[in-house]
């Protein structure tokens, strides 16, 4: 727990693309060291007793990058490799996409080094509690909103609203979004990541004269809340997704998979694999199909240098947080064959519902369905718009673009709040 963890691959990668970025707009040297750097890293260790009665020692990680545009926002996953270094990497990309959103948020992230799957109910709750009694003051509703990540869901969600409400002596509502409708959750919040997704797709292929019918092809790595929504979404609209993959396997029909019935499939066996009229092919054989969309939307890191040069997408929707390397990123911004929409873009639609959430916790008043629907809608929609024209202007390439547009927008905050005191 001693040794420094700063030194993780997606955190130099992360770097390394700010560095770029703000040599792109000649970023003003300051805020380019302030940006460098969260403004706070909380780091704890933890026991829970587990349900065969020994003690288990767990290690958590908040931080919070930067807030000068708003409250911290940003997930808590539980994962195995959860590190110093993957959390702030996450909380700095947080901050430029709520930014590039237009979202009055600042960027945070959050975790537990812990195999979730290894926990039993009783015992991940009590991991939950007791994490968040371990950062009860550095959490708030006007202060920083947590949500859910990979290996956290609603349920988390709802047992640290209550240990905080717990804590508070009332009910604070406001304090996570990603919880259950039932305690004051938003509809859509679940579906929001993976739609958002679909709405960049929509725009790019707008752009490019591709008609998303039965003559696009789409493959997606990952089934779960991002993928999953992608894949029913671009069925319904038409697209022909040959291919899906999850953590277990994938699975390919040039024909065309039926999505309702793989969902059916997915929730009965816990895998896509096995799947009737589909051939199981290697997850990596996934990335280098040849399709119009290509959404990875499941782990870090999976398009690298030794398999970027085999893409053969005309869209690539990143789903996921940093699935691609800063090696395979600068073979990319010289393959104009491919249009990349990257992760700060097009999974911004899970912060962009969190924040209607929060609104709606803020308020005590709910919106319909088609209401967060249609917002979130012109929201992704007009965030392309922005970016691509910004991209067309500068000469430089999409990623570049959102990050310019987000790190351009928190440079502009910080210089007009100043330094205090």
């Amino acid at each position: 727990m001693m040794e420094m963890e700063w030194d993780d691959p997606l955190y130099r990668s992360t770097v390394a693309l700010f560095e770029h970025t703000a040599e792109c707009m000649n970023l003003d040297p300051n805020i380019r060291r302030r940006l460098r750097h969260p403004d706070r890293a909380v780091i704890v260790t933890f026991p829970i007793r587990m349900d065969d009665g020994e003690v288990g020692i767990f290690h958590g990680y908040r931080v919070q990058h930067n807030n000068t545009r708003g409250p911290f926002k940003g997930g808590i996953r539980y994962a195995p490799d959860v590190s110093l270094g993957e959390t702030t990497a996450l909380a700095m990309l947080m901050t430029v996409k709520c930014a590039l959103m237009g979202i009055p948020f600042g960027g945070a992230k959050g975790g537990v080094r812990v195999d979730p799957v290894k926990l039993s109910r009783s015992e991940l709750q009590r991991l939950t509690r007791r994490f968040t009694a371990e950062i009860i003051n550095d959490i708030g509703p006007d202060f920083d909103i947590p949500a859910p990540d990979m290996g956290t869901n609603e349920q988390v969600m709802s047992w640290l609203l209550d240990t905080y409400s717990q804590h508070k002596g009332r009910v604070v509502p406001a304090v996570v979004t990603g919880k259950p409708i039932a305690v004051g959750g938003s509809l859509l919040r679940r579906q929001a990541t993976g739609r958002g997704v679909v709405y960049m797709v929509e725009s790019a292929a707008a752009k490019l004269n591709l008609e998303l019918d039965q003559s696009a092809t789409v493959a997606i790595q990952g089934f779960g809340n991002v993928g999953g929504e992608a894949a029913q979404r671009l069925y319904e609209k038409g697209a022909k997704v040959v291919a899906v993959g999850d953590i277990r396997g994938a699975i390919h029909s040039k024909a065309g998979l039926d999505i309702p019935a793989l969902q059916q499939h997915f929730l009965k066996t816990g895998s896509v694999v096995g799947f009737p009229g589909s051939d199981e092919i290697a997850g990596g054989e996934l990335l280098e199909l040849p399709v119009d969309v290509l959404i990875p939307a499941a782990a870090a890191g999976v398009i690298n240098d030794k398999n970027v040069t085999k893409l053969r997408c005309r869209i690539l929707a990143e789903g996921a947080n940093g699935p691609v390397t800063a090696a395979a990123d600068g073979v990319l911004r010289e393959n104009e064959d491919i249009f990349v929409i990257p992760d700060v873009m097009a999974n911004a639609g899970g912060v962009t519902v969190s924040y209607f959430e929060w609104v709606q916790s803020l308020q005590s008043f709910f919106w319909s369905a088609d209401e967060i629907d249609e917002r979130l809608r012109q929201l992704m929609s007009k965030a392309f718009h922005e970016i691509f024209e910004l991209a067309q202007r500068e000469k430089v390439d999409m990623r570049t673009a959102a990050m310019m547009q987000g790190m351009g927008r928190v440079s502009e905050a910080m210089k007009l709040r100043g330094i205090f005191p």
